[in-house]
């Protein structure tokens, strides 16, 4: 007699998938200062295996030589676009007294115009400025431990992130025998296939993101040039770096462009600044966000905007980095999984609706 199968019903099944993603968010959270600088160093090291490979069959290196300097090269990298800004912050350092002399002009000027609309006299002013500046001294010794603290664990996870890369290049192979091994030979071809995609699509999304932030730094600076704004090349940089940040990145650059515009020139500057920045925004987000990068991952608006803001809700500005990375690799996963296929398709864009669509009239 043929044992019947025994199918649980769909709340059944909700309730343990909803248990699972429960005890999953919370183990990942506890989990933050391991698997965050972990997932960077993948990231990294999936960037720099094409240096390390070059490395180890062209010059013959040893693996661990190659690993070190692919690391070495990264940090070359990271370190001249550190020197470039630099140097362009120390020719604002170098006319601090100017610029000290200007902002305190446009204080008095803030000062003048609240006091004409807001009947606030000047000594008014003077003492709610006195009594913010006396909270702030008193609680300064608290505020500089906490920079400090701040600044020791940045360094000791960037660190984490070298480590985890040299390992990742160091070990990659043993890694990829331990996936085949764990899923069995009989889905090895599934396995290789679904590392090779991961490899391919996250390397052209992180050389896209660089490619995206070289040109928005490029028109940024033109267009400042053209303005006549002072440290065109400075605001440039600052809006092209902080335009890798999603969403909230723009902002940023927005906001300190027209602080330093504000503190060298006047106000028809700053509001030229605020304007070209929106406008290169506008043009970033629907032509070289969705050319340059979109294309790489296949991944809707709305599933992406939803796995920033979770991100960021989880592990922060990191998550927020993290989560078009992540979104990529589970729909890579999902797409060769025959029962998570409808999720991979969740996941996709436009793309995967007329690639479907395609496939259902050529089967009419």
């Amino acid at each position: 007699m043929p044992v019947k199968k025994i199918t649980a019903p769909f709340y059944e099944k909700l309730s343990l998938v909803l248990v699972g993603l429960i005890a999953l968010g919370y183990l990942i959270v506890v989990a933050k200062d391991l698997i965050d600088p972990l997932i960077f160093g993948f990231l990294f090291a999936i960037l720099l295996l094409p240096i390390c490979s070059f490395f180890e069959k062209r010059l013959r290196f040893h693996r661990s030589i190659a690993s070190l300097l692919s690391i070495i090269t990264l940090i070359a990298f990271i370190g001249g676009i550190l020197y470039l800004v630099g140097t362009q912050i120390s020719r604002l350092a170098d006319d601090w007294p100017m610029l000290k002399k200007q902002v305190g002009q446009s204080i008095d000027d803030i000062r003048g115009w609240v006091e004409n609309s807001f009947h606030i006299n000047m000594d008014k002013q003077m003492d709610y400025v006195h009594d913010a500046t006396t909270k702030l001294m008193s609680s300064s010794s608290s505020v500089i431990g906490t920079t400090l603290g701040a600044v020791s664990s940045l360094m000791l996870f960037y660190s984490f992130i070298l480590i985890f890369t040299f390992l990742i290049l160091l070990y990659r192979r043993l890694l990829l025998h331990f996936l085949v091994w764990v899923f069995s030979e009989e889905n090895s071809a599934i396995v290789y296939d679904i590392v090779e995609n991961i490899q391919s699509i996250l390397r052209k999304y992180i050389l896209g993101l660089l490619l995206e932030m070289v040109i928005v730094a490029t028109i940024a600076c033109t267009a400042f040039l053209l303005i006549g704004v002072k440290y065109a090349m400075l605001l440039g940089l600052i809006v092209g770096l902080f335009n890798i940040v999603p969403y909230v990145g723009i902002f940023t650059a927005l906001f300190l462009s027209a602080l330093i515009t504000f503190a060298t020139g006047n106000v028809r500057d700053v509001l030229s600044v605020i304007v070209s920045v929106i406008l290169l925004h506008a043009v970033d987000s629907n032509v070289l966000l969705p050319t340059i990068v979109g294309s790489k991952v296949r991944l809707n608006a709305l599933i992406s905007f939803l796995g920033i803001v979770i991100g960021e809700m989880i592990w922060g500005l990191s998550g927020m980095f993290l989560a078009i990375p992540v979104i990529a690799i589970l729909k890579i996963i999902f797409d060769r999984i025959e029962s998570l296929k409808p999720w991979g398709f969740l996941f996709g864009g436009e793309y995967e609706y007329k690639k479907s669509a395609e496939k259902a009239m050529k089967t009419e």
